[in-house]
């Protein structure tokens, strides 16, 4: 690779490793010292050029033989780089494109690397079930890419650690969420500069202390990096690591787990990196300030059973969960909390499909309520009818299924284009997921939105009518759907860090 350089260019760049780290030279050798520096200008003059092992002579990645000891030494042991020179530029940003993806396979932790594993506190609040499912699958991605190396800490900060009312976000949000008029004066209230701005002061006012105890605690025990999950674990936990001298130290990301619409208080411009998961959050948040630099698009981080195509036939699926496996099947969900009015939605599909052989699944989540009804409801003969609480397989339901109605929550719709569903949304929560509605009808084209639940019930029938229609809506979800975004997300954070510890290291000023 060393043979494209003109020597001009080459001399440069060991002039440059040799005056930044002169006293680690002399201390390591003059070989090994312009051989680390040597690599990392090549990477940050040259991103084109990959494959530098550090220590050892420069030579072609695939006749590297040693991964690296720990995630976390990657930067130090193999600097590589993007595809191209404009892709480095944008996703890490100036003097951080140091180094690039961190390798999947690593070698078994020493007694070293097990006493000093990184640690990561995911901030995040239950308010719906995609927060927490969001932070538990960025977690398992960290476990399986970088097995034990990594420690991450899932907190939802608002119910363990603030004060009244901000206690009880979950509670509120699980009565809001079911009057969508109640939701949008909020959202508004929470969008609008000046109510803001009043939000804001009043929370840090009740729960600063609070939440800089729980900041402090986890930063005296060494903590590596801030990974937040939640629009509202932004703004005060990065004034808390300032006020603590800790900023610069401890890199702090934003994942955006809303599909197509986000809330200003997502984006914070003091974050070293935000994931969005579509175009138009990256507009969204374009608009709010961030610069490219700090923005990823990459997709909705979803759970381990979703990183993967289902390879199993529906008819083995549905065998395996007791369903009929020759019977159309149409997948009702109202997300982890129930919402959506799936009881009504439930009962217009089976009184519209009753004239034929048909299959109803209806995931009820946390709604017990609905459950009850349903399953004390009389059904027509010819439609067989599952109803569940919450499951943890939704992955296999998904995958029995011909076609799925819900709510328009974006982990739900996520998922269901990466099984190839066509997917018919009964409600939304305004602002929030109002967006998640042009996503599926109008830029991917893999569904349709009816409100009303007799409408609903005919859609399903025409599209066990056409099949041909059906098919081409799970092709459009096919292409939609992002399934290495939460390992991708997951590697990037680890090279974060990774680059953060070795420019820190480099020049600790």
């Amino acid at each position: 690779r060393c043979e494209a350089i003109d020597a001009p260019r080459l001399s440069v760049l060991r002039e440059c490793g040799s005056e930044r780290e002169s006293g680690r030279m002399r201390r390591e050798g003059l070989a090994g010292g312009l051989t680390v520096f040597s690599a990392l200008a090549l990477s940050r003059f040259l991103p084109g050029c990959s494959g530098f092992v550090i220590g050892a002579p420069l030579v072609a990645p695939q006749q590297q033989q040693q991964p690296a000891a720990a995630p976390w030494e990657c930067a130090r042991q193999c600097v590589t780089s993007s595809a191209s020179a404009s892709s480095s530029r944008r996703r890490l940003g100036g003097a951080r494109a140091v180094a690039s993806e961190a390798s999947d396979t690593l070698a078994p932790l020493s007694a070293h690397a097990e006493a000093s594993r990184r640690k990561i506190l995911v901030l995040m609040s239950d308010t719906g079930g995609g927060h927490r499912a969001s932070a538990q699958a960025l977690s398992r991605a960290m476990e399986s890419l970088y097995p034990g190396r990594w420690e991450c800490e899932i907190l939802d900060i608002w119910t363990d650690y603030a004060a009244w009312p901000y206690k009880n976000f979950v509670s509120y949000y699980q009565y809001v969420a079911k009057r969508p008029m109640l939701w949008r004066a909020l959202w508004l209230w929470g969008k609008f500069p000046l109510t803001r701005f009043a939000q804001e002061r009043h929370c840090a006012y009740l729960n600063y202390r609070r939440f800089e105890a729980c900041l402090r605690e986890r930063v005296e025990e060494g903590l590596d990096a801030v990974v937040s999950v939640h629009p509202l674990c932004q703004t005060l936990p990065l004034k808390i690591l300032d006020k603590l001298g800790r900023r610069e130290d401890i890199p702090f990301v934003t994942v955006v787990t809303d599909l197509a619409s986000a809330h200003p208080t997502w984006f914070h411009r003091a974050v070293d990196k935000c994931f969005v998961p579509s175009d138009s959050v990256y507009g969204i948040a374009k608009r709010c300030g961030l610069p490219d630099d700090k923005l990823e698009l990459r997709g909705l981080p979803l759970r381990e059973p979703f990183w993967r195509r289902e390879s199993r036939p529906k008819e083995q699926v549905r065998r395996e969960l007791d369903l009929p496996q020759d019977k159309p099947t149409v997948l009702v969900v109202g997300g982890g909390d129930g919402v959506g009015g799936i009881a009504k939605v439930a009962k217009s599909i089976a009184a519209e499909l009753g004239d034929r052989e048909a299959s109803l699944v209806v995931v009820c989540g946390k709604n017990d309520v609905a459950r009850a009804d349903l399953e004390a409801h009389d059904w027509p003969g010819r439609v067989a009818v599952s109803v569940v609480g919450f499951v943890s397989n939704m992955d296999e339901y998904m995958a029995a299924a011909d076609c799925i109605v819900t709510k328009a929550g974006p982990g739900t719709i996520a998922e269901a284009a990466t099984r190839g569903l066509p997917t018919l949304l009964s409600s939304y929560l305004p602002g929030q997921e109002a967006g998640n509605v042009k996503f599926v009808t109008k830029q991917h084209k893999f569904g349709t939105f009816k409100r009303r639940p007799k409408k609903i019930a005919a859609t399903v029938r025409d599209w066990f009518d056409d099949d041909a229609s059906r098919q081409q809506m799970a092709d459009h979800a096919v292409k939609a759907a992002k399934l290495h975004a939460t390992t991708d997300i997951a590697r990037d954070i680890a090279n974060i860090i990774s680059q953060h510890k070795l420019l820190r290291t480099l020049d600790p000023a």
